[in-house]
């Protein structure tokens, strides 16, 4: 029986899956670990952050899902509200 691993470590062999891997943390990533880091700082559970999003916990879940898995980019309104949430403002710096 195969494992997790051994099913990672395949499709990672292929290089259309992990270049699709390599951008998903590149882009995702760092956005994802932003908003995680706000929200444990802030002390919140995905609950709270979705009550002062003015939306349901399942919701934010699916949100920080989606940074995770590269399936979603969530609108710039989301992620100020995520931010407001947090007790934090959103900021875009093109460079």
């Amino acid at each position: 029986m195969r494992t997790h691993d051994d099913v990672v470590a395949r499709l990672m062999r292929r290089p259309a899956v992990r270049q699709e891997v390599e951008r998903i943390e590149r882009d995702q990533g760092a956005l994802l670990d932003i908003l995680l880091k706000a929200r444990h700082v802030a002390g919140l559970s995905q609950a709270q952050v979705a009550e002062r999003m003015g939306t349901q916990a399942p919701a934010v879940a699916r949100l920080e899902r989606a940074l995770a898995t590269g399936r979603h980019s969530p609108s710039l309104a989301t992620l100020h509200r995520y931010a407001q949430a947090c007790g934090k403002t959103l900021s875009v710096n093109l460079s």
